[in-house]
């Protein structure tokens, strides 16, 4: 059906410099709708600022208590006393083992709470018979190297995410995003993230290497214990220098697209003796 004349109005624009003036012809339904026009565009706006704002507290909110956990870690480490000799009474030694066998299930515990695996304390029927025949002092050392390993396991081993964000890519076979047709082996995690986003370290370790490396980009490589190293790719700022140790946590550089990339992420490697292994299995204290 062709529309009528009157179902069109008439805006003239004027150039005060010039002097020109130039018409456009609007429908009319959509002069009378320009309000709801502006008001979905508002909502939109309103909603987007909503959601920046929801995730911005979220991502602060876990790295609180992140925070909060290795300085609970670091304070019971301090607080548990040095190790008991056999010389000393058996009351005091069964004192300190019950001390460490709670603190050690607190420790658990903020694990659980942060969405993190506890670690296992399963034992065998032989190891029962073992440990019961060792003496109180002898128990209490068993206890603190445990606790101590726990605390070092969490220090140098890589656990957790670099930036707390969602992924977007996984280890493994998966398609080229260069090439919709072929096949690649994705040796590491994809982080979503924004240009300049900040990229966390998720171990303490030693850097070997801070510098463009190939399709990687800006790459940032650490060294931890156990053979472990971290690989951290396609970074917009490396923010540290080879040979300088960093900790578990500290801001290393930021999110970008340098190198093979096709948009704006953190790419995450976990390497063990030189080989990629799959860095799911790090994101819990259980690997």
């Amino acid at each position: 059906m062709e529309l009528k004349f009157s179902d069109f109005s008439t805006v003239i624009i004027v150039n005060k410099t010039h002097g020109h003036t130039r018409s456009l012809q609007i429908k009319t339904k959509h002069l009378r709708l320009y309000k709801h026009y502006i008001a979905i565009i508002a909502a939109v706006i309103v909603c987007l600022c909503l959601s920046v704002f929801y995730l911005n507290y979220r991502a602060d909110k876990q790295e609180v208590e992140k925070q909060n956990l290795l300085s609970q870690i670091s304070r019971l480490e301090r607080e548990i006393p040095p190790p008991v000799s056999k010389t000393n009474t058996a009351d005091k030694a069964q004192t300190y083992i019950q001390g460490i066998e709670t603190k050690l299930k607190k420790i658990n515990s903020y694990l659980t709470k942060r969405g993190l695996s506890g670690f296992s304390v399963k034992t065998t029927d032989a190891d029962k018979a073992a440990e019961a025949k060792l003496s109180d002092a002898d128990k209490y050392e068993k206890y603190n190297d445990h606790l101590n390993r726990l605390v070092s396991c969490i220090a140098f081993i890589p656990m957790g995410y670099p930036r707390l964000s969602g992924m977007s890519s996984f280890f493994g076979g998966r398609t080229d995003p260069f090439n919709t047709e072929g096949k690649e082996n994705h040796p590491g995690i994809d982080f979503k993230g924004s240009m300049g986003d900040p990229v966390k370290c998720t171990a303490s370790g030693k850097i070997i290497f801070a510098g463009w490396y190939g399709g990687y980009g800006n790459c940032i490589r650490i060294q931890h214990t156990n053979g472990l190293e971290t690989l951290y790719g396609h970074l917009s700022k490396i923010g540290v220098k080879e040979g300088q140790s960093v900790n578990v946590g500290d801001v290393i550089g930021a999110v970008g697209s340098t190198g093979h990339s096709t948009g704006a992420h953190l790419h995450y490697e976990v390497r063990k003796n030189g080989r990629p292994i799959n860095p799911v299995n790090y994101l819990t204290l259980n690997s």
